[in-house]
């Protein structure tokens, strides 16, 4: 991945929102802005027990995703990604906005055609990885989520949002329709409540939000971590090749239709009887022991 041509851009970011505050602090890529003296990280990353926590690090400029920080979260997700201890990511901000969308300095006409295809296309492969990875992927929100970063929110398999969080597509209003949010976002919520979002701007609660299916769990702010974390243990207690096929097999058949979605689910299903541990599963069950899980990736006959 380069990340040298797009390093320089990243400090000058503004956004729809402009608020910060404190989170605890992780270990970083080497992923930096060139323009201060001491630059911060635009991710942290931290993996233990196999749960891979991924921070956007950037509260000062609303944790905008500019094609730095883009770049930071492709690198983040990526590295490692098939290794066998890694069951879970969660995706979380440092700061009162969870992601407040694209740098919209990045996106004026003095960056050129070229650059904001850039923009668009690594925002896009961001969005679909998250959906392709062979883990799931957990949003976990405290605070503003607009325009991206709530399309990053809707394109997480699981999200989980404090009481006081905010999700909003308000692209309209500057003159930027919100397009690419809407593709996950369409496909999260009901239509006309993304057409609303999507005409209006006007954000929804975290309440709104779960009752429409934009995000799973609505939670007191002081127990967000624990929550959180403690799907990702639930996750991290199934077998990783079983979680994986799951994981593919739920994104493939919800693009079908109903026969052919049918289909795809019957022949994966036979095709998950014969991995190792859906055997393991199954007579772990039958003898009453937990099961005892290999967790190593296994080929899927087509």
């Amino acid at each position: 991945m380069t990340m040298n041509m797009s390093r320089s851009v990243f400090s000058r970011g503004v956004s729809l929102f402009q608020l910060g505050r404190k989170a605890p602090l992780l270990s970083a890529p080497r992923c930096y802005s060139q323009s201060e003296p001491e630059p911060e990280p635009l991710t942290l990353k931290q993996q233990n027990h196999g749960i891979r926590r991924i921070i956007l690090n950037n509260p000062k400029k609303r944790n905008a995703l500019s094609l730095s920080m883009l770049e930071a979260l492709r690198e983040n997700i990526l590295t490692g990604v098939d290794g066998e201890d890694l069951r879970v990511i969660i995706i979380s901000a440092k700061g009162p906005v969870f992601s407040s969308g694209h740098d919209l300095k990045e996106l004026t006409s003095a960056r050129g055609r070229e650059y904001h295809q850039k923009v668009f296309q690594t925002c896009s492969e961001v969005m679909t990885l998250i959906q392709d990875v062979p883990v799931p992927v957990i949003a976990m929100v405290d605070g503003v989520a607009t325009a991206a970063g709530c399309q990053l929110v809707a394109s997480c398999d699981i999200a989980v949002a404090t009481e006081k969080s905010t999700f909003a597509t308000p692209g309209v209003n500057v003159g930027l329709f919100c397009s690419t949010p809407a593709v996950a976002i369409g496909r999260a919520v009901p239509r006309k409540l993304a057409m609303e979002m999507l005409l209006t701007g006007t954000p929804i609660s975290a309440h709104d939000a779960l009752l429409h299916g934009l995000i799973s769990k609505v939670v007191p702010e002081e127990r967000l971590e624990e929550e959180t974390l403690a799907i990702a243990q639930r996750v991290c207690q199934s077998s990783r090749p079983v979680v994986a096929l799951g994981k593919a097999t739920f994104q493939r058949q919800m693009a079908q239709g109903r026969d052919a979605a049918y289909a795809t689910a019957s022949k994966v299903m036979v095709d998950n009887l014969a991995l190792r541990d859906g055997q393991e599963g199954i007579r772990a069950f039958l003898e009453k022991r937990k099961p005892v899980w290999s967790h190593k990736p296994e080929k899927v006959h087509n």
